[in-house]
């Protein structure tokens, strides 16, 4: 469940990362399916609201949440991010589904203050479950002005093996 970063914008959706990912599964742990549940500009709220739905429907064993940064980008209160996301990872928990949390970063528009807050929130949000906090998958693509779409958020179609390299990194484990 996550945001455009995981919905693929600007590219195909067999370019992204999640696309990716399901070849590697398909390829290495045969059976396990891949339900791509992102959609470009959510927010955590958003991705709250649609949960109960998604797990009923799908039953996952992992739930990965990338979400987060349209909050960020938008002002939202920190609090709230951390609030929805603890709220995310309680009700993949309570259905039996193992949580991977894919922390975002945000430009520094917002101040010092705010964007430290904000990147603690994904480990505050953990604390007291069972849920993993993965590093921030773009790290080693975000800075590199060649592996990013001239919006400077999105990353590029040649960016996201890198991606699909950190999430699986943690992913790996939770197999």
């Amino acid at each position: 469940m996550g945001d455009s970063i995981s919905a693929a914008y600007g590219m195909s959706l067999g370019e992204g990362w999640v696309a990716l990912l399901e070849n590697r599964l398909q390829r290495d742990h045969q059976g396990l399916e891949v339900v791509n549940a992102s959609i470009s500009g959510e927010t955590s709220g958003g991705g709250l609201r649609r949960m109960p739905v998604l797990l009923r429907q799908h039953v996952p064993s992992i739930v990965i949440i990338e979400l987060g940064g349209n909050d960020g980008l938008r002002g939202y209160p920190i609090g709230q991010l951390r609030d929805n996301l603890a709220r995310m990872i309680a009700l993949a928990e309570n259905n039996d589904a193992k949580v991977l949390i894919l922390p975002m970063e945000i430009p520094p528009n917002f101040g010092k203050i705010y964007t430290d807050a904000f990147r603690a929130s994904f480990a505050q949000a953990i604390e007291g479950t069972d849920a993993t906090l993965a590093a921030f998958p773009l790290a080693s693509v975000a800075l590199k002005t060649d592996l990013m779409q001239a919006d400077g958020i999105h990353p590029t179609a040649q960016a996201q093996p890198r991606i699909l390299e950190s999430v699986w990194s943690s992913l790996e484990a939770l197999l």
